[in-house]
């Protein structure tokens, strides 16, 4: 069939224009970043304020991978995520050494807390975490572990270690590993009475408490710090290093640690800034 130029270039204009409409959502579905992150910033209800905050300052959509701060360092060594937030300080700057990232910058802190039966059969109560594990393991205590190479399990394996307590040469009497998140461990934790080390974040947003309190805070040793990093586009070349590093860099503005300190429940803070950029 013998087309005029006129209608050719119609057709044409109508072809680039459909191929045109085709690619537009490609390119807008790939402008996400995976992120590997702690459970904590998830069940703490941190991520439901932060993250919108920061897709409408940039468009950048962040998908959330809330594993323990091993598994999400892990993720980043095989470079199935583009940036990590976790925090166990040690084995971030570890992760940047043997170059699976540049730079890892501190992005704010709270603290853990030791909760356990307002009853407090262990006498625990008070301000000194090194003697409060020191009865657990006396007493022979229900203690809920994560046992999930998470930060938070990394920290209590210090706190065990600091008050003496050999945990590869014997376990104590009531100590059991979950091998879970946050949430799920303080949930065995309400149901049974058990002692259970948490941070303060995903305590505040948990719901279901029971007898649960407060037993131990305040212990300069039960300091949480979190750290961002994005991960080293020289090992893998697919990361979405541009994408990443605007979070990282956006989390530790101004505007991102405004956002992070607005986060309250019953107005109270859960994390407070404390970006070094």
């Amino acid at each position: 069939m013998d087309l005029s130029p006129f209608t050719r270039r119609q057709l044409g204009l109508a072809l680039a224009a459909a191929v045109a409409t085709l690619s537009l959502p490609s390119w807008a579905d790939d402008k996400f970043i995976v992120m590997a992150s702690t459970t904590s910033t998830e069940q703490s209800g941190l991520f439901g304020h932060l993250l919108p905050a920061f897709k409408q300052a940039t468009g950048i959509e962040v998908r959330v991978v809330a594993v323990g701060t091993g598994q999400a360092l892990d993720m980043g060594r095989r470079g199935d995520a583009d940036v990590l937030f976790v925090h166990d300080t040690a084995a971030e700057e570890k992760f940047v050494a043997d170059g699976f990232s540049t730079q890892r910058r501190n992005v704010m802190y709270n603290d853990f807390v030791l909760v356990g039966p307002a009853a407090d059969p262990a006498k625990v109560k008070g301000g000194d975490i090194g003697a409060a594990f020191g009865k657990l393991a006396a007493a022979g205590a229900s203690f809920i572990s994560r046992g999930d190479k998470s930060g938070t399990h990394a920290a209590e394996l210090r706190l065990w270690k600091g008050a003496g307590v050999d945990l590869g040469t014997a376990k104590p009497a009531g100590y059991k590993e979950c091998g879970c998140g946050m949430g799920p461990a303080l949930n065995m934790g309400a149901s049974t009475g058990a002692y259970v080390l948490t941070d303060r974040g995903t305590w505040l947003n948990f719901k279901n408490r029971q007898d649960l309190s407060v037993l131990v805070e305040g212990d300069k040793k039960l300091f949480n710090q979190y750290g961002v990093m994005v991960v080293n586009p020289a090992r893998f070349a697919h990361v979405k290093s541009a994408l990443a590093q605007q979070f990282a860099d956006w989390v530790v503005s101004p505007a991102g640690q405004a956002s992070i300190s607005a986060y309250k429940i019953n107005g109270e803070p859960l994390f407070f800034p404390n970006a070094s950029r």
